[in-house]
């Protein structure tokens, strides 16, 4: 038996209908599309499903949450007092300029 010749227009063709059929992109230049990653399952949902939920417990949130435990955050208690030590002496955070004339890059010669 001989095997008959088949032309580039048929081969063409059967791809085409094969495309409209399978409900697949028709790319008869084989340009990349991304038409895989496109139609791949989405990863987001399994991947915030596999890590946990982050659970919050500052202690200040916990301090806000419930007042009546009198909590203390160390932390935050150190931190006010070597506020008040650099202001003690002399070191601390400058008064914001109310207008432009109390700005020091403006009084600031070029």
């Amino acid at each position: 038996m001989a095997a008959a010749a088949v032309t580039s227009g048929r081969l063409a063709a059967l791809t085409k209908t094969r495309c409209a059929i399978f409900q697949t992109a028709y790319n008869p230049t084989s340009a990349r599309t991304g038409a895989k990653y496109l139609r791949a399952r989405l990863r987001g949902p399994s991947m915030v499903k596999y890590y946990p939920q982050d659970i919050d417990l500052s202690m200040s949130k916990l301090a806000k949450q419930w007042p009546e435990l009198e909590l203390v955050n160390f932390a935050e208690a150190q931190r006010l007092r070597d506020v008040e030590a650099k202001k003690a002496r002399g070191k601390g955070v400058p008064t914001k300029a109310k207008d432009k004339t109390q700005s020091r890059r403006t009084q600031r010669k070029r």
